[in-house]
């Protein structure tokens, strides 16, 4: 039986893997990328949170361009008046309004 053990003991592998500094790396290394609150998981989906909102934060941006750029046109009376015709079909009084719709924008209602 001692003969068994000591034959085990002197494996190549056996002797690297039994080896105390070692063991404590691998525990380590395990504990740091899986269960610790800085864990490479933790890490890695909060990378993924940060592309995220600075990708709706370029969008965002763009939106405010857009707007900034509406407000700065609607400073002008005849753009609110343009605005308003083609947008809520306001008219001047004695005007007529005549709305020309294709027969594909007209949705179809099944009976």
């Amino acid at each position: 039986m001692n003969n068994k053990i000591s034959e085990i003991k002197k494996n190549k592998w056996v002797r690297i893997f039994s080896n105390k500094y070692l063991i404590i790396i691998l525990i380590f290394t395990v504990w740091m990328v899986f269960f610790d609150t800085n864990s490479y998981l933790i890490h890695d989906e909060l990378n993924t949170s940060i592309e995220t909102l600075e990708n709706n934060k370029d969008i965002y941006s763009g939106e405010i361009e857009k707007d900034k750029e509406f407000i700065e046109k609607m400073k002008d009376s005849n753009e609110i008046e343009k605005y308003a015709r083609e947008k809520y079909y306001l008219k001047k009084e004695n005007e007529e309004i005549f709305l020309i719709e294709h027969q594909d924008s007209i949705k179809n209602i099944r009976k």
